[in-house]
């Protein structure tokens, strides 16, 4: 097994830990006492110590080892969880997270930063704080009341040990666990167990056949020493006996061992951890272990359904590098564009047994695409609740009461989408926080609660997903922008905009209303990174707010951003994508439509619509009938005049090169089966054309009755 694939996998669980961690945290501190939650705490520490120990991590192990003590403490009800504790925990997990990175950045833990060191060194310090001398540890065996007689175990801990055949090829050492052990206390003995190993010519250099006796000395309670053996123990076969066992817990093990003779007594009495007086009581015992064993094996198939039962799961579950899934959805787009290819040839051809293999192939293809593109569907939900950190660290930073309230969070879309959106996410909550929650005498006066609720909600909407980002503050002044943007020239005076637009200005570069700087915001340099973030995954950002109750923003973008189903578009002899889902219709450009006019009747209702013929200066011959495509898009609804209808179309998405991607009517090109480049339009901003000049139409015309009353 590659050793950098087994690490790389120790530190993605690593990371998935550490946000577990990070998460039961931020949720413990409504809720102290919970112990569910405190031992997931504890859980996570506790495995990535026992991982770390495994790859000779060791600074890992030591630092994690004093957390884990104070959370163990926790666990026992010796220490409470409060707001200090709680900040402390969260640091920890920070600082994991660094030792972690540095691994997957390929850094050696011993070339830490000096800065890097002052941290752990002032974090254990604070620790420490938490932790009390240990007392002496009370022999578990001692809580059962056996008679003096039947006490059969020395001091010290007895391990007995037998590795699964496959441990070698998971990429477990053997050996490894022995150094994590010496992390928990002193090993004392140990003594190989090679009864197992085959003939020369048998032996596979791959298998494990080793076993070990091991008298191990440690104030660790036995969960914290059987979890050093969690990736093994469902393998192989590890027994652990506390120290003062009773004998019958010896006869216990010696009957389980009993294919190994009276070896397996003389290794005990040779670890010290059977008492010599006891030794011919064991060894008499042995003759019936045999017995014990055989019946013993009558459950085992049953036990073993009920083991495959509880791991079935997680055996459904794999792991899968993203590259691999990049790989795969970029196959699955040359498919289509191959499959799309045959079906042409095949419809010219007039062959009916080529026309339908052909549609077969079109289904399967397809098939091939939805499912593939299910595979880099995540939820939301994981990107929302590390907002918990920001709200809490932030609302404390400002000294304002503030609660993130989540929604929506099985909401899934496009792992690469969820990827770039947390950026433009973390601007727009921090501005909520620092601009829009007033301070807690403000929100008194104004008969508001004192604490503010910044909340995120996502769900799917016409073929795409929307992310809400609101709260309950004092909303935007329309006026107030206005007074800021004339000021920096981006309204003429006398200029009438709707209050939508004036809210939009915010994003304009370098913008902001704030009249001070903080840490945090003010210097109008967020906002129009958001919108440019956004726009570069294909979607739209609009903002909403009423003064004195709050501000929503509203971002929408697609699901994914390989492959969509198209609608295909003829203007002259170019060809263009309108993507499926914003299609509500096709309808025939009425014979009295007048050149001039730029809408028309449609059931009643008035229906802007642009010529792309027009707005792509296309100078070819005109047909006698055009078609209009009624597109909508976030409750905007227009119509696409273009010359021929030629139906659906599975687009696979290709970005623009470097000299195309400004233009705002194209988001992207798809290649068709003929080998034809097809333009993709951008819905999205041509309906943004739309408005914007029928606002500018409507402010024209009211200057103009302005003009005529004055």
């Amino acid at each position: 097994m590659n050793l950098d694939s087994v690490i790389g996998t120790f530190i993605a669980e690593s990371q998935e830990l550490l946000q577990q961690m990070e998460d039961a945290l931020l949720q413990i501190e409504h809720a102290p006492d919970d112990a569910e939650r405190i031992n997931a705490i504890f859980r996570a520490a506790h495995t990535i110590k026992g991982s770390a120990g495994l790859f000779g991590f060791d600074s890992i192990v030591a630092f994690t080892h004093v957390a884990e003590s104070v959370l163990d403490r926790v666990r026992a009800g010796d220490v409470r969880f409060n707001g200090d504790l709680i900040a402390l925990m969260l640091n920890v997990g920070d600082h994991l997270a660094g030792l972690i990175s540095q691994l997957a950045s390929g850094h050696d833990l011993s070339d830490l930063p000096e800065t890097t060191r002052a941290t752990e060194a002032a974090l254990t310090r604070e620790l420490s704080h938490y932790l009390e001398p240990q007392p002496a540890n009370t022999p578990r065996a001692a809580a059962a009341p056996d008679a003096p007689a039947q006490i059969a175990g020395a001091g010290h801990w007895h391990l007995s040990l037998r590795f699964g055949v496959d441990t070698l090829r998971n990429g477990m050492d053997p050996l490894a666990f022995l150094r994590y052990l010496g992390t928990l206390g002193s090993i004392l003995h140990v003594e190989p167990v090679l009864d197992h190993l085959p003939p020369l010519e048998a032996l596979d250099p791959e298998s494990c056949y080793l076993g070990l006796e091991v008298a191990f000395e440690s104030q660790a309670d036995q969960s914290a020493i059987e979890g050093a053996f969690e990736f093994v123990r469902e393998e192989g076969s590890i027994r652990i006996l506390p120290p003062q066992a009773p004998l019958s817990a010896f006869r216990e093990l010696i009957a389980e061992r009993a294919a190994e003779g009276s070896a397996q007594v003389e290794r005990l009495v040779r670890c010290g951890s059977l008492a010599a007086d006891a030794f011919e009581q064991a060894a008499q015992h042995n003759d019936s272990a045999h017995e014990t064993a055989t019946t013993r094996t009558a459950d085992t198939p049953e036990r073993a359904a009920k083991d495959n039962n509880r791991t079935s799961k997680d055996a459904n579950l794999i792991r899968v590098d993203a590259d691999k899934l990049d790989q795969l959805i970029n196959l699955v787009g040359e498919l289509i564009i191959a499959g799309a290819n045959t079906r042409m040839l095949a419809q010219r051809s007039n062959l009916a047994d080529m026309c339908e293999s052909a549609e077969t192939l079109s289904r399967l293809v397809e098939e091939v695409r939805d499912s593939a593109l299910t595979l880099r569907m995540v939820q939301i939900g994981a990107t929302f609740n590390r907002f918990q950190r920001v709200v809490r660290d932030v609302s404390r930073e400002i000294g304002k009461d503030i609660v993130l309230q989540i929604s929506g969070g099985d909401t899934e879309l496009d792992k690469t989408v969820v990827e770039k959106i947390g950026d433009p996410l973390t601007h727009l909550v921090r501005n909520a926080m620092d601009h829009g929650i007033e301070p807690a005498e403000v929100r008194h006066n104004a008969g508001k609660p004192l604490q503010g609720v910044v909340r995120l909600n996502a769900y799917h909407e016409a073929g795409g997903i929307v992310i809400e980002v609101s709260d309950d503050g004092g909303g935007l002044n329309p006026q107030k922008i206005l007074a800021k943007a004339t000021q920096r020239g981006l309204v003429s005076e006398g200029q009438q905009l709707s209050d939508k637009d004036l809210l939009n200005l915010i994003f304009e570069p370098g913008f902001s209303t704030a009249e001070q700087i903080s840490n945090l915001s003010g210097r109008g340099v967020g906002m129009d990174v958001v919108k440019r973030n956004i726009t570069a995954l294909r979607g739209t950002v609009e903002l909403d707010s009423v003064l004195g109750q709050g501000t929503c923003v509203r971002i929408r973008l697609p699901l994914t951003l390989a492959i969509i189903d198209g609608f295909l578009i003829g203007v002259g002899q170019s060809s263009y994508v309108v993507p499926l889902d914003m299609v509500e219709e096709c309808i025939e450009l009425p014979s009295a439509e007048i050149a001039g006019q730029q809408h028309l009747d449609l059931r009643g209702e008035v229906l802007p619509f642009i010529r792309l013929r027009q707005l792509f200066d296309d100078q070819s011959q005109p047909p006698r009938r055009e078609n209009v495509v009624v597109v909508r898009y976030a409750g905007i609804r227009a119509g696409l005049v273009v010359d021929q209808l030629l139906g659906e179309f599975q687009t696979v998405i290709k970005p623009l090169g470097k000299v195309f991607c400004q233009v705002p009517a194209l988001s992207g090109f798809t290649i068709l089966g003929s080998g034809a480049v097809a333009l993709i339009l951008d819905i999205p901003g041509l309906l943004t054309q739309v408005t914007q000049h029928a606002n500018t139409r409507i402010a024209g015309q009211s200057n103009a009755l302005r003009s005529t009353a004055q």
